[in-house]
């Protein structure tokens, strides 16, 4: 977003047409801005993505309020879980669930 140097008006943009360049204009005084046809890049910057942290750890995992909830995986009877709102605050919470079977583990969520 560009705005105008002079008033401060978000400047509007007019494509090219009959050899004139594209340019910005300020549709409250006369101010124009004309865009070269090829913008060259100067630097290029490679994003590297962060690893993604667990918001529960093994530890809030094993310390946390169990339930007696049927794990779809294994059939195991008891399981970890915890509440969150991650919807607006008119939908129910979302309960997360993880399997106390130390061979399975496995995470589900019911909404």
């Amino acid at each position: 977003m560009e705005f105008c140097p002079t008033c401060g008006i978000l400047l509007q943009y007019e494509l090219p047409h009959l050899g004139r360049p594209a340019r910005f204009f300020c549709p409250t005084c006369p101010y124009v801005c004309h865009i070269e046809s090829k913008v060259k890049i100067k630097r290029r910057q490679h994003l590297v993505r962060k690893e993604i942290e667990p918001i529960f750890s093994k530890d809030d995992m094993k310390n946390g309020p169990t339930t007696e909830a049927t794990c779809p995986n294994c059939g195991f009877g008891k399981a970890v879980f915890q509440q969150l709102q991650i919807r607006s605050a008119d939908e129910p919470m979302s309960t997360f669930y993880w399997c106390l079977n130390e061979k399975c583990g496995r995470q589900w969520r019911e909404d």
